[in-house]
């Protein structure tokens, strides 16, 4: 038989002394989600929404115009584009809360999954071919270009390779295998659909994480000769590539406008007609059909010829801020992963940024390539919004290892001074 207390059961009331410990155990759960992060992380993630932004309102002028006169809706370009910048955006932050043992997990299944993702581009009635490219794909109405992801994935998947080699990265057939397989069947998938602007800035990617992990520089300059070569070939065997490249050693450009100097011919007035201060916002001429690709990857000349020298040095100083926070966290990193990929994703996004640039200027041949952040292209803005999330996800790491190397700096310099004595 069950006896039960018929006494009241009396409530302990916590003490003052335990109310403030737990007030303080909030207080310390509340601060981890709001810690002050380091200054890499502002940098990085201002100036990606900074340049966003002015992307958005470069996009909207330069593809209004036409659109109205068309009898079209003003707005519809830049809104598509605003969807994914409000996709992209919120990726971005979501990115940098992942510890990077995440990052480290889901390197082969990114590439696997990207790889696969790409081989769309060849499957009937999904492939969608333009200007000679099969490179972009039409699912539900939404185009997307899946080599974007590409970029990522395969800077994880460099990072992560060279991470778990780190003490055999002396030897050329630990670092060749399986990277230089993998990367040829990856940068492959792009080939194949005519696209050499992405293909090499895949390359790019390889080349930099490579240069990052700390491998000697005869295991570094192979790859890059062979990488040389192989866009040389590939830049020889096609018409289309050679027609392109030989508009732009044409020194007499002019005599060819109505065929393959007409393209930049009109990036070039576009950024003279700017001059210093520009024509002001929304009053570009070249816009109006004149120049091909206006809000893609010609949109840095539409920003020098509407906001002049100086909304075109605002851009390059921008550009140039992503790139200070970015080697910041590859030169006070003490985890090899963390360099590798950052590296590789610097390349990327500052080596894609110098290309489009380049092009604009007619310093390198027209090439396909977007200006991140910037250019119209949902995937292009969602691929870069969240490869800038994952150097915030690396950024978080910072100050643990400024105090770990702090650390060990104070431990030898104790050893030192012991042995000293």
């Amino acid at each position: 038989m069950r006896v039960t207390s018929t006494e009241p059961r009396i409530r302990r009331i916590p003490t003052a002394d335990e109310s403030a410990k737990r007030g303080l155990a909030a207080r310390v759960s509340l601060g981890k989600v709001f810690a002050p992060v380091p200054s890499e992380f502002l940098l990085i993630s201002a100036t990606a929404l900074a340049l966003t932004v002015f992307g958005l309102v470069m996009i909207l002028s330069a593809t209004s115009a036409i659109a109205t006169a068309a009898g079209e809706p003003p707005y519809e370009d830049v809104l598509k584009q605003l969807v994914f910048a409000a996709l992209g955006i919120p990726l971005m932050f979501i990115a940098s809360r992942f510890p990077i043992s995440f990052w480290k997990r889901i390197a082969w299944p990114a590439l696997i999954g990207a790889t696969l993702f790409q081989l769309l581009v060849f499957v009937p009635g999904i492939g969608i071919e333009n200007d000679g490219n099969r490179n972009w794909i039409l699912i539900a109405g939404v185009q997307a270009q899946p080599s974007e992801f590409l970029k990522l994935a395969l800077a994880l998947w460099v990072g992560y390779v060279l991470y778990r080699k780190q003490t055999l990265l002396g030897l050329w057939r630990h670092v060749y295998i399986p990277l230089v397989p993998v990367g040829i069947l990856v940068v492959g998938t792009v080939v194949a659909g005519h696209d050499l602007g992405t293909a090499m800035i895949l390359v790019l990617i390889l080349l930099g994480a490579l240069f990052f992990s700390g491998v000697k520089l005869r295991i570094f300059i192979l790859p890059a000769i062979g990488a040389g070569l192989a866009v040389a070939v590939l830049a020889v065997t096609s018409p289309d590539r050679m027609r392109r490249f030989m508009s732009f050693l044409d020194p007499n450009c002019l005599a060819d406008y109505f065929n393959n100097c007409y393209q930049p011919l009109h990036g070039m007035w576009a950024l003279a007609g700017g001059g210093i201060f520009g024509l002001g916002l929304g009053n570009s001429r070249e816009k109006y059909d004149w120049l091909p690709a206006a809000a893609n990857d010609y949109i840095f000349a539409i920003v020098g010829e509407e906001l002049g020298l100086i909304g075109c040095a605002v851009v390059l100083v921008l550009f140039a801020l992503f790139a200070v926070g970015a080697f910041h966290i590859i030169r006070k990193t003490d985890d090899p992963f963390v360099r590798i990929v950052s590296g590789g994703i610097t390349v990327w996004i500052l080596g894609q940024a110098l290309i489009n640039i380049g092009v604009v200027l007619r310093v390198f041949p027209v090439l396909g390539v977007p200006l991140p952040f910037m250019s119209q292209g949902g995937t292009s803005l969602v691929s870069v919004l969240v490869a800038s999330g994952v150097l915030l996800s690396f950024a978080r790491t910072l100050p643990g290892a400024v105090a770990r190397r702090q650390e060990r700096i104070e431990i030898a310099r104790r050893r030192r001074a012991a042995a000293g004595r």
